[in-house]
């Protein structure tokens, strides 16, 4: 009887374990998704209405950076 309920057991905790990884590959799918979404409406926007004659999207969050930690 205890072979049964350590099978059923093992059963259940690798099933749980596929759970798992399934749930944590589906939300760093996501969350990369937002992320990189998120930095192209940024990048964006800094270009738009940030960066000064001839700078680069980059040359200016560098200098916004530098310039907000003063």
């Amino acid at each position: 009887m205890t072979k049964n309920v350590n099978m059923a057991k093992s059963k259940i905790v690798k099933a749980n374990s596929k759970i798992a990884d399934a749930v944590t590959s589906g939300y760093k799918k996501i969350e990369k998704g937002v992320v990189g979404g998120y930095t192209k409406i940024e990048d964006k926007f800094v270009e738009a209405y940030l960066t000064k004659d001839g700078e680069t999207v980059e040359e200016a969050k560098a200098r916004l950076k530098k310039e907000n930690k003063r």
